[in-house]
């Protein structure tokens, strides 16, 4: 009489590894190019809100590459790392390879990662491009990212709570440390290093990732603190006058304070 076999029994073998690899690839490189997108702010107002343009110049096919290549993969690592967690059939029995401490620190920083991310979209996107929601969630203090305002917007949903910083530390933190950490035990998982000399030399590699990739974070998270949301709209403003009059972005795309203010620049100037 042959015993039954859950789903997760029978493939446990390739899912470890598809949770394995989507932490590092998109999840993780994606992660990495995020601070230092973010980071570009310490180079200037103009720096970064460059970079903005050019990931919201997809246009359409951005909704498409934030689910395909982030967002679903993001929820499939996070939702098969509660399994693992949680589930009997996954312990740590399995991971004799692991101490215990880092075992427990990965799960929790897992978890801490994830609910971060739910936040930190919520705070400067609203979750989803719907007009009418995005004005719901602006109304309660969140959405509150506008991609031709991007470093001012940015800095001003920090500025407005001291409560926000101390989230983004402790977010920011726990990602790294979930990636760094991950990516030594996934370089076991696959047999990159084996032997225990070859594990202390990846454990000083992924140490100094992780530390270079905080101080990025961290850099990022203290130029938007320390920006002035004030003087930076007005750059973001004139890139966006300047913009639309080279074609590079067009005036329907941008809500502004001033709908014409394209067109009062260039009286303006004729004057």
């Amino acid at each position: 009489m042959s015993e039954n076999v859950s789903f997760l029994q029978k493939h446990e073998f390739l899912l470890r590894r598809l949770h394995s690899l989507s932490g590092l690839v998109p999840v993780g490189l994606y992660m990495c190019v995020h601070l230092v997108t973010n980071a570009s702010i310490l180079n200037g107002v103009e720096s970064f809100q460059n970079l903005v343009y050019q990931i919201h110049s997809l246009g359409n096919a951005l909704v498409f590459v934030e689910w395909a290549f982030i967002f679903g993969p993001l929820l499939f690592h996070a939702i098969f790392g509660v399994v693992i967690a949680y589930s009997g059939q996954f312990n740590t029995n399995r991971y004799s390879y692991t101490n215990n401490w880092r075992y427990v620190a990965q799960r929790v920083t897992g978890m801490v990662a994830f609910f971060f991310i739910v936040a930190h979209v919520a705070h400067m996107h609203g979750w989803f491009h719907v007009g009418f929601w995005e004005d719901l969630m602006h109304s309660v203090g969140l959405a509150r990212f506008r991609a031709y305002n991007a470093a001012s917007t940015a800095a001003l949903a920090l500025q407005s709570n001291i409560l926000w910083p101390i989230l983004y530390i402790i977010g920011i933190a726990s990602c790294v440390f979930h990636f760094a950490n991950g990516l030594w035990t996934m370089g076991i998982t696959w047999g990159v290093w084996t032997t225990p000399k070859a594990q202390q030399r990846a454990n000083y590699i992924v140490s100094g990732i992780g530390a270079l990739v905080l101080l990025i974070g961290f850099s990022a998270l203290g130029g938007f603190w320390n920006l002035n949301a004030v003087e930076a709209e007005k750059i973001e403003n004139k890139m966006y006058i300047e913009s639309v009059k080279s074609g590079r972005i067009t005036a329907n795309e941008k809500k502004l304070s001033s709908p014409n203010l394209v067109e009062q620049e260039e009286k303006q100037s004729s004057e």
